[in-house]
């Protein structure tokens, strides 16, 4: 079976990135942090793939575009 690309909540995220709450969001109003994918009508999370990317080159991350 491939890899898939797990979903993270936000816990796990402000844990593995070290940012504040208020931090995320204000980075992800700036696109220079990954939105987050809808996993259900009152539920998001992140794709861990995404946060991989921010996490090795928080400085130049760029959203994928497509």
């Amino acid at each position: 079976m491939a890899d898939l690309d797990r979903i993270v909540r936000l816990k796990t995220v402000l844990a593995r990135t070290g940012l504040s709450r208020s931090t995320l969001y204000r980075k992800i109003g700036e696109g220079t942090f990954p939105r987050q994918v809808p996993i259900s009508v009152h539920g998001a999370g992140w794709r861990e793939s995404a946060i991989n990317r921010w996490i090795a080159d928080p400085a130049n991350y760029r959203p994928d575009v497509g």
